[in-house]
């Protein structure tokens, strides 16, 4: 089986440090900065920040 060249990465919650979304992406050489993106958080029930972390 190939390699996609993708790595999995999961959106942690910066309040409550759970993991509640899980992403792909790419293995660019350029783009080395972490995602930091406002979701909803199902245990807080309201939206807060969820930083990029590798599993």
């Amino acid at each position: 089986m190939a390699t996609t060249g993708r790595n999995v990465i999961a959106l942690k919650c910066s309040e409550c440090k759970d993991m509640h979304y899980y992403y792909e992406r790419g293995k660019k050489k350029g783009e080395r900065t972490k995602i930091e993106i406002k979701k909803f958080c199902p245990k807080l029930r309201h939206h807060t920040v969820h930083k990029e972390v590798k599993l």
